[in-house]
């Protein structure tokens, strides 16, 4: 590789050399001058739309902005003056007062990018006063609601949304003062091509975009004394909910969360991990007959903003999808049948709850789908990350000093496979090893398969399992997801199986997942590394490993679902997809 050419410049007048193509703010960073931005992230293209970036290059004449400009030999930039203080502070102050003025009852109180910019460059007071933008909050979304009051026209939901997820589906409609984002036409977002990912969620540095809320149904849930109240918690969320109680990224609370659960007045408190390992059974059975069978590749369908992505853009891979319902969805029809059989209880008064860190789960739980006979869902509330957080602090719960709980039998035992579904790559890891225990016989004969932990975006590789050389492809984000499907779709690639995240890192990074404290980007690789680090320590440190050594999986088939395949497991475990919308742009 070509060494790349030097730049030496100077900034607040000390001297640096950094990279030619090195932008200014990046280069001040490199000094520890950390310049006040809005509508820059390090993962998205630079639009240096909000300009408060702005520094002073000597010569030029005008203020410049820091993240769009690239450095060149001998620049002398300043990034603080009382008037480059005070520019920056006059845009900041006329973003503010277009802005709703009620910062204590906002959902991004202490969380909000604008709010904290303008504490750290003293704004105390709103200076100027006339018309501010009105327009309606569109909240007819199963999954995300628009507040375009709060928007500040940073674009950063535009971009995640078409550069990370590939879907196009938010643009800036208008001009001037009527400027707003939304979805084509403006229509509703369950009648566009959102696929309720909630990534724009996480982009937006205000409330302009936040998750439906369930709290308020789960209050009520809680407080029905007529009502079983059961939960349910991804893997992902253990790895994260530490955040919101300021742990350190990373922190396994697996145990404390479930005291915190209870103390909210939970009936039962259930592991979506037993989902997690029933569905790899169900999966590594339906992979063992498609690979005599077909059609190949099966591509995985635990993420739900995939299969949205699936059943809009890529409607003819849908005979490849697995038949098998996600992890959520399989625990709570369990919930409802062979739990309520086991202690004797009327379906139609258990309330399931599931803990989930993405917001297309609220979506997915409203699918017809995923209903009973009767059109009763079999989840009836998805709570968020951030949601559960909230309840928990709204509790005077203090996470972090709880002693250390544990699940509920029967749907509460599960192996580190499950552990290990909230990190991209750890659905196929977890397949890979249970289709090695059917395909050699062997029990543990590989536990870990490490090549297949893809944080990066997008892996493709032959994998030997016995004497089976397995074509995988794993892939997180959308826009990366193209590139494999891509192939499959024009015959290019032959893979046997694919895993799809719609998240970047997967679940950890989902649309759902706790907000980073200042300084800290949403999608940073390193916060999505320590929260998969937690997850993979969860499951190495466990006895149970494998799906099929869950000693009430094993139950679950002798006393209740025959065997895996079977026609009751098809019909309790298993569902359908279909088209959605016309063909979008790839």
């Amino acid at each position: 590789m070509a060494k790349k050419k030097k730049i030496n410049l100077t900034i607040d007048d000390t001297p640096i050399s950094v990279d030619e193509g090195t932008t200014i703010m990046r280069a001040a960073e490199k000094l520890g001058i950390d310049i006040p931005r809005l509508c820059y992230h390090p993962e998205l293209s630079l639009a240096g739309s909000c300009r408060v970036c702005i520094v002073d290059v000597k010569g030029m004449g005008y203020f410049m902005t820091a993240c769009s400009v690239a450095v060149w030999e001998g620049m002398e930039v300043q990034t603080n003056s009382p008037e480059i203080r005070q520019a920056r502070r006059d845009i900041v102050e006329l973003l503010l007062d277009n802005h709703p003025q009620d910062c204590q009852t906002c959902e991004r109180d202490g969380r909000c990018e604008l709010q904290n910019l303008a504490y750290s460059m003293g704004v105390r007071t709103r200076l100027f006063e006339g018309r501010r933008k009105e327009f309606p909050i569109e909240a007819t979304s199963h999954s995300v609601v628009r507040n375009p009051e709060k928007c500040i026209l940073c674009g950063r939901c535009v971009r995640v949304c078409a550069e990370i997820q590939g879907v196009y589906n938010l643009s800036q409609h208008g001009r001037g003062f009527n400027t707003v984002v939304g979805p084509a036409h403006l229509g509703n977002m369950d009648d566009s091509v959102c696929i309720q990912c909630g990534q724009c969620i996480n982009a937006c540095p205000t409330a302009a975009l936040l998750e439906k809320p369930s709290t308020d149904a789960v209050w009520r849930a809680l407080a029905d004394p007529e009502l079983h109240v059961v939960v349910q918690t991804a893997p992902s969320i253990r790895a994260a909910i530490g955040e919101g109680f300021d742990m350190p990224p990373g922190t396994p609370a697996t145990g404390r969360m479930i005291t915190a659960l209870r103390r909210l007045g939970f009936d039962a408190v259930f592991d979506t991990n037993f989902g997690a390992d029933l569905t790899i059974v169900e999966e590594a059975h339906e992979f063992l007959t498609r690979l005599k069978e077909g059609p190949l590749p099966m591509i995985t369908s635990c993420s739900p903003g995939w299969i949205s992505f699936m059943e809009r853009f890529y409607p003819e891979l849908i005979p490849h999808a697995s038949t098998c319902r996600s992890p959520m969805s399989m625990l709570s029809v369990l919930s409802k049948t062979y739990y309520a059989e086991k202690l004797g209880l009327d379906a139609s008064k258990i309330f399931t709850v599931a803990v989930m860190p993405c917001v297309a789960k609220k979506y997915e739980a409203a699918r017809p789908e995923h209903a009973d006979v009767l059109e009763r869902p079999y989840t009836d509330a998805v709570l968020t990350t951030r949601e559960l957080i909230w309840m928990i602090k709204c509790y005077g719960i203090s996470l972090a000093t709880l002693p250390e709980g544990e699940f509920d039998a029967p749907l509460g035992l599960s192996s580190g496979a499950g552990d290990i579904f909230g990190s991209t790559g750890g659905v196929m890891e977890a397949t890979l090893r249970a289709a090695s225990k059917l395909i050699t016989g062997k029990p543990g004969y590989r536990v870990e398969f490490t090549e297949v932990r893809a944080v990066e975006g997008l892996r493709e590789l032959y994998v030997a399992v016995g004497p089976q050389n397995i074509h995988v492809g794993v892939a997180n984000g959308l826009q990366n997801a193209k590139t494999l499907l891509d192939k499959v779709v024009r015959g290019e690639e032959e893979f046997h199986v694919i895993e799809v995240m719609a998240c970047p890192g997967g679940c950890i990074g989902g649309g759902g997942q706790p907000y980073p404290p200042p300084g800290v980007e949403i999608l940073d690789p390193d916060l999505l590394r320590k929260r998969a680090e937690a997850l993979y320590a969860i499951d190495h440190d466990k006895k149970l490993r494998e799906s099929y050594d869950n000693p009430a999986i094993s139950e679950l088939y002798d006393t209740y679902l025959d065997e895996p395949g079977s026609a009751k497991a098809h019909k309790l475990l298993h569902t359908h997809y279909a088209p959605k919308l016309p063909r979008g742009i790839r």
